[in-house]
């Protein structure tokens, strides 16, 4: 694949990503340390190249496999142990979680 195409793939899944964790270029750019959005926009775009640090910090954030953002394809999502390996929510989050999977038994058992 050539590196403006790369760029591009890379760019592409930013956006998928930065999306779907409901932020705003402007708020992914400041998580990362940048100034402005007009960076991330640079990215998805892919008009500028990311080091590899930087592609790290936005897996990181994203919570995303650098694979991910390289078009690779992972090992598909555990639910028990995403759960028990994030640490980092609060009790509000793990009530939030519990109460959509009983949303989704109760939506499986009128089928």
């Amino acid at each position: 694949m050539k590196s403006e195409d790369l760029n591009k793939e890379i760019g592409k899944k930013l956006r998928e990503a930065r999306e779907s964790a409901g932020l705003s270029q402007t708020q992914l750019a400041k998580e990362l340390g940048y100034e402005s959005g007009t960076a991330i926009s640079l990215f998805e775009a892919g008009e500028r190249k990311f080091k590899t640090e930087d592609l790290r910090k936005v897996a990181d954030v994203l919570h995303r496999e650098v694979g991910y953002f390289l078009g690779e394809q992972g090992p598909k999502l555990d639910l028990k142990v995403a759960l028990r390996a994030d640490k980092d929510l609060s009790e509000e989050d793990k009530k939030a979680v519990l109460h959509f999977i009983e949303l989704a038994k109760k939506r499986h058992e009128k089928r």
